[in-house]
This record gives C-alpha cells, structure tokens and sequence, in this order.
C-alpha cells in the first residue's frame, strides 16, 4: 500500500537526481563576482580525455579522464555528478538536523519532533537492546491471521507497514485534476522487477538462489523454525505474481494504465480478494469509484491471493514487515537486509554510515519541516528570481518550436501553445509549509517513530478524499537536488537545492548555465509534450486533443528515437530499454535543442567571446555532459537499465547530441564520426 500511493500520487517524470543542499545563485555570469567552481567558465576541463574525438564520442570527450580516474566509493552503488552534491547536502542538513536537536526545545515543537527522531535512528545501542520487542505487536497479528479477509485486512492497515500483491492509495485523478481518488496496482515483488524472477541467465539464477538463502536468514533472526522451506515457498509465490505482472514499458502507457471503475465493478471484476476488509481496514470512507492501473493484472493478482494458503500469506507477511523495518530492527537484521538489497543487488560493499541514513530516515519524515529551515540558510529572493528567467527563456524557446515544427497541424499547435502558456513554474520552496502537529516523535523510540510517521503520511493522504485538490502541494522537498513534471496539474517544479555547481554557478559563463540548469528546465518543461506527458491537455486532463495525424507524425519520430536508444549496450546482452527510456530521452533531446535557442534568446544577438579555445556553443554541449558524468557498479547499472525510466549518463549525453544539429556545427562532426547521424536520420521532435 505503502509504496503505491508514495509513487503514484502524481505520477511526477522526474530526473534521476538525488537529496541535495545548495548555494544561492544568480543567472548566468552577468553581475557576479569570483572564479566559478569548475575552470575558467564552469567546465572541469581537467575532465576530459583530449585523444578521443567529439564526433567518436562525446561523453568521453568530455568527462574520459574522470571516468578512468575517478573511484566508486565503498558505500556507493554509483557515483557521479548528482552523488557528489548528495554527499555535501547530507553534511548540510546534518548540520541543520543536530542544531535542532541540540536545541532542547520543548516536546512537541518541530525542533523537538526533528531531533528526536534522528537521534533515536542514530541510537543503535538502545535499538539492539530492545530487540524484537517493539516489533511483537505486528509479528503476533500476522502470527494471528487464520482468513484471507484477515490477510487483507493487516496488509491494508497503516500501523503495520506490510505489501501486498495489490497496492493502492490516494492519487490525482488524470481525468479530473479537481479530484483525488484511490488508485490501485499491482504490487507485491520484493525483487527489482518481474523479470529478475523469470530471466533464466545464470546471473538471476544466482540472485534468486540468493534471495531465498536471504529470506531465510531473516526469519531465522525471527526465530523461525521452518525458515527455510518458508523462504522456498516465498520465491514460488512471488515467481507467480511475478508473471501476472506488467512489464514496465507497458506501464508507462497512461491511457493503459487509467482505468475508472464502480467499486461494485472491481469487486465483480476481481471478486476474490476481499476489497471491503482491505478498504475498511485502511480507513477510507465510502467510495464510488476508484482508478485500476494494471486493468488486467488485478483481477489474476486477487484470485491468486485467494488460492494462495493463509500459512504462506503468513510466512510472506512476516519477510515483509522484518525488511521493511529493518533499519530500526537490531543490526543483524540491518546488515543482514543490506548485505542482499546492496551488495547482492546493487553491488554496493559498504553501507553508508549511520548518520547519513539517519538524515535520510528524518528528512522522510519531517522533509518539509527540515526544508523550511534549510531555505531560510541557504536560498536567497535572488536565486529564484534567476530561475524564474530561466523558465521565461525557455518558454519563449518551446513556442517558437511548436509555432515552427513542420509535422504538427496548426489546430494542434494552436492547443499545444495554450499549455505552454499555462505552464505554472514553481521554483525553490512550496508556498505553504506541511503541518506537523499531529506527528508525535518520542525520544529513544526508532521503531515507534518510523511506525507513527508511516501513519502520519497516510492519513495526511486519507483526509484529501471528497477534498479538492492542493495545486500549491509539492512532491519533492526544497532540499532535494531534483527537478520534476507533474501532468495533472502541468507544473514545472524545481526544488532550491537544484541551484548549484555543476547545474548552476554564478561564475559560470551563461552557455554553460544554459548547457546544464537550462537544459534541465527544458527536460522537464520537455515532459508536458514527450510521448506520455502530451496525453494532457493545458488544465493537466488526460484526454485526446491531438489531431490523428499529429499522433502518426509523432509517433515516427519516437519510433526512432526508441530504436536508436534500444541499440546502446551498456552491458553485454544487455541494451537499453528504448520504450521504456522513450519519455526522459524526448525530455533530454528537447530539453537540449530548447535550452540552445534560450541560451540563444537571451544574448540579444551578441556573440560571447572564445574562453579556453572553446565557443560558447561548445561550452553549451560540454556542460550537459558534465553534468551527466557517471560511473555505475555492474549490479546498479543492470538494475537501473531493466527497471528505471532513465537511460544511463553516457546515452543521455551521446544518444542527445547526435540529434541535435548545432552540435554538428559547434564541433565540426563529418561523416566518418562514430556518432555523425545523417541529416536525415536525425530525430527531431520539437
């Protein structure tokens, strides 16, 4: 239930960036002062690997020497640009969160609840002295479950943080931005993705083998008995749900995945599984209808729940509620639960230390009370008045590309400039605060705390049924380095965090600015229009408002953009998912093309000068690929490439750029080139 509602609330496109702190910024190098963080314009030419050719690749190009030099550290599954940042906000709200909980204030105010409860995460020693005991209270009900309709029920139910093979929660309805309605998936793996149950390569083989041998230490620490055979049967049951799952390119597909239903339709449609146990349990009130995602899975997920033992429900239950908790759980069920879900998946050797998850553990649960204080420190009126430009030359770039594209019927283009139009910015932090007076947050109670939290959330979630819709409500904390799209509401969301070296420097030289904040900001403004995002009309409905030959001249286009993206091979065997990648690689290929013709737009027609040999067109690209500059473990690299919507770093440099014809002119890339696209062959969207 739990991770259904967090990941579809608004079904946000969103870049893969992380948690971050920040420095104020202003635009572009006008009116700054001091040298920027990277060489003479913000490029880390110290980076770049000279004997490779722009044209042959450009990733390398730019970022080889630090590819080859620079080390995954221990505790990091992959390492580059993004992670760097990540480390230095994790010591800056670190020191946000310990003066609040230096601050001995009174029970109750948020510098109390804030303290608490990352000096409780960080107290292992009282943590292993507890032992099981604050986890009896859901170990027995699941020990005490004899029905499916119990079965439910105790899945449902937000006191015990449990998954189920159906999810669901409180989202956006896609055809009514006015309204929030439950939504409900498929859910219940508690490996990566369906395919890591039935790819039959030894290396799933082995992980499965893993897995089991995983599950039954767990339950071994639980002090199970018949943890083995347990284990054994988890894996049979998740390999069944497993294959009644969607893949994860056919999720993407919104029109498939909205489904608007009678409750009297779904518990016809899926008859065994017991929806008004689950539904009564979870608090909701009476409802007359709810979205069904994976319209065809459900139904097979809920007779297989019915046919499945409540001996194994139980088993599977216990395995879910052990790794779930398993941070505030004693360490040997911590580092038992990292040693599968980070080496063994992510390919990770160390687990990060302590403090740092104790941040993350309370920016989980406090991130917006957290948020306010770090906005007070660290963003600045000025920092998002630059952003606010930023956007405006975007914008300005989109229109003249929609006015401009030759496939597009001027019908079509006529509603396509009305959502630009309706674009609404959010820049820095949310223009209200969440309210957190009804979070109770105990000293010396990790366990207790992490469970009020989860239930806090929900019913924060719960209270906005029958209630209209929180435009001003963001999906991302301001401390996140981040950006996101939501459809619904066709907003453009960029957190303060975001506004720092190597996305924005004041220092840097505006094309440097424009390569990367800029390129991002067209990325996500790119997002209203890729193939998934253009299914909204300005309001944010989800409906058909394209002409039928705008869909054909579109879809060949992405058709190719795809193919192209399916031939990369990050990993022998292994390509590039060009269907499910399909809407971030639009984002970048747009974001990119846009971000030139603003960087463009605000010169005013006046050529900057060369600075270290370089053009600013070419300070432009390079900057993109800086930003981008990843190195991936094996396991991590696998895992995203199967599961994750984002193509690796490398093709989102190299698979942009040889779409983009300015790139072409800035560095004189000829036939010949590994990377030259002939002209015709170039996929231009926007």
């Amino acid at each position: 239930m739990d991770r259904f509602f967090r990941a579809s609330l608004a079904r946000f496109c969103m870049l893969s960036l992380a948690a971050m702190g920040g420095a104020p910024v202003t635009a572009g190098a006008a009116g700054s002062s001091g040298s920027p963080q990277f060489g003479s314009v913000g490029i880390d030419l110290a980076a770049q690997d000279k004997s490779v050719k722009p044209g042959d690749d450009f990733y390398r190009f730019v970022d080889g020497h630090w590819l080859s030099t620079e080390k995954i550290p221990a505790d990091q599954s992959t390492w580059g640009a993004f992670e760097v940042l990540h480390e230095q906000s994790q010591v800056d709200v670190r020191a946000i969160i310990e003066g609040s909980a230096a601050a001995h204030a009174s029970q109750g105010t948020i510098e109390q609840k804030i303290g608490d409860f990352y000096q409780s995460f960080l107290d292992t020693g009282k943590i292993n002295q507890a032992g099981l005991t604050p986890a009896k209270q859901g170990l027995d009900a699941i020990a005490a479950l004899k029905t499916h309709n119990e079965v439910a029920a105790l899945i449902a139910d937000p006191r015990v943080p449990l998954d189920g093979p159906v999810a669901y929660g409180i989202t956006l309805d896609e055809k009514n931005p006015d309204r929030y309605i439950v939504g409900i998936g498929q859910s219940g793996l508690s490996l990566p993705d369906r395919e890591y149950y039935l790819k039959n390569d030894e290396q799933f083989v082995d992980i499965r083998a893993k897995f089991v041998k995983h599950v039954e230490k767990m339950l071994t620490l639980a002090g199970h008995k018949e943890a083995k055979t347990e284990a054994a049967q988890i894996l049979e049951l998740e390999t069944k749900i497993a294959k009644l799952h969607w893949d994860v390119a056919k999720r993407r597909d919104r029109d498939l995945t909205y489904n608007l239903m009678s409750l009297a339709a779904l518990q016809k449609d899926a008859a065994a599984y017991p929806w008004a146990a689950a539904f009564t349990s979870s608090g909701f009130p009476e409802l007359k209808e709810v979205v069904v995602a994976e319209w065809s899975a459900v139904p097979a997920l809920s007779k297989l729940f019915a046919e499945t033992p409540v001996s194994t429900w139980k088993s599977y239950l216990t395995y879910q509620f052990l790794t779930n908790e398993a941070s505030v759980l004693p360490n040997a069920f911590d580092e038992e639960n990292f040693d599968f879900y980070g080496r063994i998946l992510e390919g990770q050797p160390q687990q990060r230390e302590r403090w740092k998850r104790a941040v993350q553990a309370t920016n989980g649960a406090l991130g917006e009370a957290i948020g306010k204080l770090y906005v007070d420190k660290k963003f600045p009126p000025a920092s998002k008045q630059a952003m606010e430009t930023l956007v405006e030359n975007l914008r300005k770039g989109y229109a003249q590309h929609i006015a401009n594209v030759p496939w597009m019927t001027p019908e079509t283009k006529k509603v396509a400039l009305e959502k630009l139009a309706a674009f609404r910015p959010k820049i820095g932090y949310p223009n209200k605060w969440r309210d957190y007076s009804k979070l109770e947050v105990k000293p010396g109670d990790a366990f207790g705390n992490h469970e009020r939290a989860l239930v806090f959330e929900w019913n924060r979630q719960l209270s906005r049924l029958n209630q209209p819709t929180d435009r001003d409500e963001w999906g991302m904390t301001p401390q996140t380095i981040n950006a996101y799209y939501n459809p619904v509401f066709n907003e453009v969301v960029f957190p303060a965090a975001i506004l720092q070296p190597p996305f924005f420097d004041p220092n840097a030289s505006a094309a440097v600015n424009y390569g990367a904040i800029g390129a991002v900001i067209g990325h996500e403004m790119g997002h209203g229009f890729d193939d998934q995002g253009a299914k909204s009309d300005a309001k944010g409905v989800l409906r058909t408002w394209w002409k039928p030959q705008d869909v054909d001249a579109f879809k060949k286009r992405t058709d190719s953009l795809a193919d192209q993206y399916s031939a990369f091979e990050p990993l022998k065997g292994l390509h590039v998912n060009g269907r499910l990648t399909l809407g971030e690689n639009i984002g970048d290929l747009g974001g990119v093309t846009i971000a030139h013709d603003a960087y463009l737009i605000s010169q005013h027609g006046v050529t900057a000068p060369n600075v270290d040999g370089y053009t600013p067109d070419q300070q432009f690209f390079m900057a993109w690929a800086q930003v981008w500059r990843t190195l991936d473990r094996d396991e991590a690299l696998r895992n995203q490439v199967m599961t994750n919507e984002h193509s690796p770093g490398e093709y989102r440099v190299n698979g942009v750029v040889r779409n983009v014809d300015s790139w072409y002119a800035a560095f004189h890339v000829q036939p010949g080139d590994k990377l030259y696209l002939a002209p015709d062959q170039r996929v231009h969207i926007w």
